[in-house]
C-alpha cells in the first residue's frame, strides 16, 4: 500500500498542476466577473479610468432601466425565438446526420468530415461568406429560375433576415453536434440491437425504444452546447446582419455591445450582461437536471 502524502507533498502537486490554471480562471474569469457585477451598480460611461473608483452608485437603477426598456425586451424575446428555433432544428438535423454516416454509407468517413467543416470556420468569415450567398447567389438563382422567394437578397428583408441568420447558425452547429450523436450511437452495445432485430423490431422501433433512450446523455450535452452557443451567438450576427434591417435581427449579446460601446451606458449593458447570465445559467440547469432526471428512467 501506498503511503498517504503528507500536507507539503499534496502542496507542493497542487503548485505544479493546479496553480497556473487555478491563476487564469482567476484573473480572466472569476475577477473580470466580479468587476462586471459591480458595474450594475454604477453609472460608468467607460471613459473614466476603471481604476480611480470615482464612480456614481445608482443601487438597482440599471436593472430598472433594463426591464423598462422596450428595446431589450423586444431583444430577448427575439433571442428566445432564435435560441428555440436552433436548438430544434440543429439537433434533428444533427441526429439525422449521425444516423447517415453511422449506417454503412460508402465514403461515409468523407461525409463525417464535410459535415464538420462549417464548425471550423470562424464566426466573422462565415457571416461574410453567407452574406455573400444571400446577397448575390441567392438573387442569381432567383433570377434564374422565378422564384420570387430567392429574387432579392434575404439580409435587407426583416423576415427573411431572421431565417438568413437561423439558418446559419444551424448550418453552423449540426456538424460538431453530430460528433456527439455519433459517439452516443457507437456506445450503444451491440448485442442490444441484435436482440432487437432477432425480435423483429423494425428500425424505427429500434431508433425510438432504444438508441434514443440510450442516448439520453448525448442528447443532454448536445442540447447544452446547442442553447449556450446560440445564447452567446455574436460574430455571425455582427458580419452577416449587424442586427439590421431596423435592428430586426439584433440578438441579446449584440444588443449588450452596442449599448455599451455605441450608446456608452456600461453600467446598464452591464446589467443586460448579468441578466442573460442569469437566464442562461437557469435553462442549463434546469435541462441538465430534466436531462438525468430521465436518464434515471431508462436505466
Amino acid at each position: 500500500m501506498y503511503a498517504e502524502k503528507s500536507f507539503g507533498e499534496r502542496l507542493k502537486t497542487f503548485l505544479m498542476f493546479g496553480l497556473v490554471p487555478l491563476f487564469a480562471f482567476t484573473t480572466v474569469l472569476l475577477i473580470p466577473f466580479l468587476v462586471g457585477v459591480m458595474l450594475t451598480f454604477t453609472d460608468w460611461n467607460g471613459i473614466v479610468p476603471i481604476d480611480s473608483f470615482n464612480y456614481n452608485w445608482i443601487g438597482l437603477r440599471n436593472f430598472s432601466r433594463a426591464f423598462s426598456s422596450p428595446d431589450f425586451l423586444s431583444v430577448l424575446w427575439l433571442t428566445f425565438r432564435y435560441v428555440i428555433l436552433v436548438i430544434i432544428f440543429t439537433n434533428v438535423i444533427a441526429f439525422g446526420l449521425a444516423l447517415l454516416v453511422s449506417s454503412k454509407l460508402p465514403a461515409r468517413n468523407i461525409f463525417r468530415a464535410a459535415f464538420f467543416v462549417p464548425n471550423l470556420i470562424g464566426g466573422v468569415i462565415l457571416g461574410f461568406i453567407w452574406q455573400f450567398i444571400f446577397a448575390t447567389f441567392v438573387p442569381h438563382i432567383g433570377d434564374l429560375t422565378g422564384i420570387e422567394l430567392l429574387q432579392y437578397s434575404w439580409i435587407v428583408e426583416t423576415p427573411k433576415a431572421f431565417a438568413a441568420l437561423v439558418i446559419v447558425g444551424v448550418w453552423q452547429l449540426s456538424g460538431y453536434m453530430m460528433l456527439i450523436y455519433i459517439a452516443g450511437l457507437t456506445a450503444i452495445p451491440s448485442d442490444i440491437m441484435e436482440a432487437a432485430s432477432i425480435d423483429g423490431a423494425s428500425a424505427w422501433q429500434q431508433m425510438v425504444r432504444i438508441k434514443m433512450p440510450l442516448m439520453i446523455n448525448a442528447f443532454a450535452i448536445s442540447i447544452f452546447l446547442t442553447l449556450r452557443n446560440s445564447f452567446m451567438v455574436f460574430d455571425v450576427n455582427l458580419s452577416l446582419t449587424g442586427g439590421g434591417p431596423f435592428r430586426s435581427t439584433e440578438m441579446m449579446t449584440l444588443h449588450i455591445y452596442n449599448e455599451a460601446f455605441i450608446a456608452q451606458n456600461f453600467g446598464t449593458s452591464q446589467a443586460k450582461a448579468l441578466i442573460l447570465f442569469v437566464i442562461v445559467a437557469t435553462l442549463a440547469i434546469t435541462q441538465v437536471v430534466i436531462t438525468n432526471r430521465l436518464e434515471e428512467r431508462t436505466l
